[in-house]
């Protein structure tokens, strides 16, 4: 299993549609059914590498999303997006800082 090479609150954007988002939950691998892979994973993507839950700046999107379509956003402003209180606490330095009810193995990076 690989480790994640992004961390819960890491401001991202897709290589591939160019939207920016921040990453709030993170899987060391792929976890949707089979069914959700076949249907919306075109290009894909290896399961066995991690896959990020995002959510999309200026939308009410959330998307997920494998790591190799992911890059660091050159962009380093806050994200608009109605759900970033449910996740984070703050912004500083380009970074969201969770809350601390993050599920258990999906430690943010200090």
């Amino acid at each position: 299993m690989a480790n994640p090479h992004y961390h819960i609150g890491d401001v991202i954007e897709h290589q591939r549609f160019h939207y920016r988002g921040v990453i709030f939950a993170v899987d060391n691998k792929f976890s949707l059914s089979e069914e959700w892979y076949d249907a919306i994973a075109k290009s894909r993507p290896p399961k066995d590498r991690p896959w990020y839950h995002v959510l999309v700046d200026g939308s009410y999107h959330i998307t997920y999303v494998a790591e190799r379509h992911l890059t660091d956003s050159l962009d380093r402003t806050q994200i608009n997006h109605p759900r970033l209180g449910e996740h984070f606490d703050y912004f500083c330095k380009g970074h969201y800082h969770p809350k601390d009810h993050h599920p258990k193995g999906q430690q943010p990076r200090h």
